[in-house]
Formats: structure tokens, C-alpha cells, sequence
């Protein structure tokens, strides 16, 4: 598997994801509500994670970043 593919597969934890961002707890849910911010991937009945490829999509664009409607 090429280095890329494992990237993009990579799950972050929420304590992960704000260290990656600065962004608090409740400004990620904030703005997955406003759609400004990668949505959270459910792991299990009390888990999410967050795919590491939206959130470096996220940091090279933070302020142009926005979800695209499936």
C-alpha cells in the first residue's frame, strides 16, 4: 500500500484532531453543523474518528473548506 492510500485511511481521535487543528471540542462540532468542517466517522456505539485525508484537506484550506453535499 502506497504511503498516500495509508494517509488517507488513517483515523484521527477527536484529542488528535484538535492538536492537529487548535480547534476546541466545541468549535469542530460547530462548525461540522455549519458544514465548514470535516464530518466525524462513527466508529462504534460511543466512537468517532475523523479520516485523515478530509482533515489535511481541511488545513490546506480552512477558510474555503466546505462539505459537498452526497
Amino acid at each position: 500500500m502506497t504511503e498516500q492510500i495509508k494517509t488517507a485511511l488513517t483515523i484521527l481521535r477527536r484529542k488528535q484532531v484538535e492538536a492537529a487543528t487548535g480547534l476546541s471540542r466545541s468549535t469542530i462540532y460547530q462548525r461540522i453543523s455549519a458544514k465548514t468542517f470535516p464530518p466525524a466517522v462513527q466508529l462504534g456505539p460511543r466512537a468517532v474518528g475523523w479520516r485523515r485525508g478530509d482533515i489535511d484537506a481541511w488545513l490546506a484550506n480552512p477558510a474555503g473548506y466546505r462539505v459537498e453535499s452526497v
